[in-house]
């Protein structure tokens, strides 16, 4: 399917910069015009992959986190990546609950809340390398 538009930021693995995205990717789904709970989905999804990659990409110094968003005439793709840590064992990542920052009183739910908001989730990690998480949602 041809996509009808596409963006590409990137921007430093701060914690301001997790309401920034959000923003960014309701804003470029809002062209579709899509209904406001579609939108409040993605909007909290892409905080959560941000925050994820902010947190857990980059726990000990700043990186760079790439969003990129492809509008399709029926969905949307939204991909975070971040080039940090990657994540040892993708499927206890995935396990509601766990969290490998307790120190930081998380509460391991970050895939799942993707998971919940959007139609799809795809995670790619590789240690040492980092995170993809692409994301759709029905439009």
């Amino acid at each position: 399917m041809k996509p009808i538009n596409k963006m590409k930021i990137e921007f430093l693995s701060k914690s301001v910069n997790e309401s920034f995205a959000r923003v960014v990717a309701s804003s470029f789904a809002a062209q579709a015009d899509p209904s406001l709970d579609v939108l409040a989905d993605i909007r909290t999804a892409v905080s959560e992959a941000v925050t994820n990659a902010i947190i857990h990409g980059y726990p000990d110094k700043e990186g760079v986190i790439v969003m990129e968003g492809t509008l399709y005439p029926e969905y949307i793709e939204i991909i975070v990546q971040d080039f940090g840590i990657g994540i040892k064992d993708l499927e206890q990542a995935k396990t509601p609950l766990y969290t490998s920052r307790p120190d930081l009183e998380r509460t391991g739910m970050g895939f799942t809340v993707m998971e919940t908001f959007m139609d799809s989730l795809t995670v790619e990690s590789v240690p040492g390398k980092g995170t993809k998480i692409i994301m759709t949602k029905q439009l």
